[in-house]
């Protein structure tokens, strides 16, 4: 796909320091932050946010903040009943793997993570 794009796109991997999610993108610097790949410029720098600190530290406390409080307000069984995302961001929950990426990584079997969500579950 990258020969398909015009000379002079931009691309920009903010996953890099992640592994990234552009096959021809490396990790950069804020001193050397891009490189260029068949007239496709790719802007890769590691840890964007640390160029902003202030301003990323209050988008990501703004952002998360709904979270934090429904995980208060309700505890985290009843947040992640009434908010899919909650859910969808639990990894392991009571020792069972919930979430297929982790199970396919490590080889473990998943757990269907609304069953164990369920009233009938939390009483006892």
């Amino acid at each position: 796909m990258l020969k398909e794009m015009r000379a002079g796109t931009v691309l920009v991997d903010v996953a890099v320091d992640q592994g990234g999610c552009i096959e021809t993108c490396h990790p950069t610097t804020h001193e050397n932050p891009t490189f260029i790949i068949d007239g496709v410029v790719h802007y890769c720098v590691a840890n964007m946010p640390g160029a902003v600190p202030y301003t990323s530290t209050l988008a990501l406390t703004n952002a998360t903040l709904p979270y934090a409080l429904q995980l208060a307000n309700k505890g985290w069984q009843q947040a992640c009943r009434d908010n899919v995302d909650l859910k969808l961001g639990l990894n392991v929950v009571e020792g069972k793997v919930v979430y297929k990426g982790v199970a396919e990584a490590f080889g473990l079997p998943l757990t269907d993570v609304n069953t164990l969500l369920t009233e009938e579950e939390l009483a006892q």
